[in-house]
Order: structure tokens, then C-alpha cells, then sequence
């Protein structure tokens, strides 16, 4: 995968930033380039998941540059060539509405829409507590949306939160690769998270 280089955006769902932090380090083993992008909230917000400030540098030490957290250092991305793909994980619901709505009022969302310019995919890896809620909507137009692909997922918690649905992010990696070749990784429901 030498050459090719991933927008790594990542959104507020702290729970599962670890996670996307494993296949940030994953994609970097197989030889994918990683631009790191936070939105503002996980920029500055601590929470009992981490500090933001612990983030950034795992980020960065990673990949070996600086993170892109506001509207204006991300609106290059797309005219200056900057990505291959972008891959917003994880995605919460917020995000994925803005997205689905052409808002773009933080570094994610100008990150995907600069990158978007040049018709290059997108993909996706939801994680939020209202997908099969408030958030199916936006979830719907994203996925019929061209460019825009989705990590496989799946229910997480069914019993205690029956609207929630988080991406399977050890498919980071074929996800990648499928909507690269401009194909979505199949199956989309993936099953329940055990």
C-alpha cells in the first residue's frame, strides 16, 4: 500500500477511539500513509475514556505528523491531492448527519468535503447510541450516496441500547481496500457485537 495515503479523521465517540487507534497502528503496518484529523471535540475534550491532550500525541507520534483539527488547515486536503481515501472513524451520529446534510463546520466535515472534490471515496465507521433512531435517516442517505462507504456493523448492545450500532473496526483494513477498488465491503449488517 506504499503511496497511498489515508485521512484519518476521528469523531467523539470515546468509547471507541482505542479501537480506531488499533487500526490506525494496523493500516501504518501495511504500509498506508495516515494524515490525522480530529474534530474539535475530540481536540479538547477529556473524558474518562482519556485526555485529549494523550490522544493527540498517540496521533502523532504514530504517524509521524501533526494533527488537523480546524476548518481551515483541513480545506486543502481535496485541492492539494492530500488523500487517497478518508476514512472518518469512528463516526458519531452528529458527524453523519452533517455529512448527509453538506454541513461542514469542523475539520471532519471540511476534511470530507475537500476531499470529496476529487471523487474520492469515503468511508465510514459508525458508532452511535441512536443509528436505528434519530440517526437511520442520515445513515440511509449517506450509504446512497456516491463515493461514501461504510465499515461493516452491527448492534452492539442490543438489550440495553437497541438503537446503538458501532462499525466493526478490525474490517478497517479490507474496508479500505474494497472502497478503494470502489466496491463496499459485504455483508454491511455484520451481526451482533459479542
Amino acid at each position: 500500500m506504499n503511496g497511498i495515503t489515508v485521512g484519518f479523521a476521528m469523531c467523539g465517540s470515546f468509547c471507541t477511539l482505542s479501537k480506531a487507534f488499533g487500526q490506525m497502528e494496523r493500516l501504518l503496518e501495511l504500509g498506508y500513509n495516515i494524515l490525522p484529523i480530529m474534530s474539535q471535540n475530540t481536540w479538547s475534550t477529556d473524558t474518562r475514556f482519556g485526555k485529549a491532550e494523550d490522544f493527540i500525541k498517540k496521533a502523532e507520534s504514530l504517524t509521524g505528523r501533526k494533527v488537523i483539527h480546524t476548518i481551515d488547515a483541513a480545506e486543502p486536503i481535496g485541492p492539494k491531492g492530500m488523500t487517497d481515501i478518508m476514512l472518518v472513524a469512528p463516526c458519531t451520529g452528529n458527524t453523519a448527519a452533517k455529512l448527509a446534510a453538506a454541513v461542514t463546520d469542523t475539520a471532519v466535515t471540511m476534511a470530507v468535503k475537500s476531499h470529496l472534490r476529487q471523487s474520492k471515496p469515503v468511508l465510514i465507521a459508525v458508532a452511535t447510541n441512536d443509528a436505528l433512531g434519530a440517526s437511520a435517516q442520515n445513515i440511509g442517505r449517506l450509504m446512497n450516496t456516491r463515493h461514501i462507504y461504510f465499515v461493516p456493523f452491527s448492534q452492539d448492545d442490543p438489550e440495553k441500547k437497541p438503537n446503538s450500532l458501532v462499525a466493526h473496526f478490525d474490517l478497517i483494513p479490507s474496508a479500505v481496500a474494497a472502497a478503494l477498488s470502489g466496491h463496499q465491503l459485504q455483508p454491511v449488517l455484520a451481526g451482533y457485537h459479542y
